[in-house]
């Protein structure tokens, strides 16, 4: 199992850990942990590294 964690590029903090599912909605994305728990954030997906489980996000 791939899990990845979600940081805001601006500041290089982190959103959400042990992600396992991204939705975008236009400008929300919609964030999903292992334990089914959603967040949902405003902006864009900067990067995704598949091979480090990495995302950035840019956040409005």
């Amino acid at each position: 199992m791939c899990l990845a964690t979600v940081f805001k590029e601006s500041d290089n903090t982190v959103i959400c850990k042990n992600v396992s599912r991204l939705d975008v909605d236009g400008d929300k994305i919609i964030i999903r942990d292992i334990m089914g728990d959603e967040r949902v954030v405003e902006g864009k997906i900067l990067m995704v590294d598949l091979a480090n489980s990495v995302v950035k996000l840019e956040c409005n």
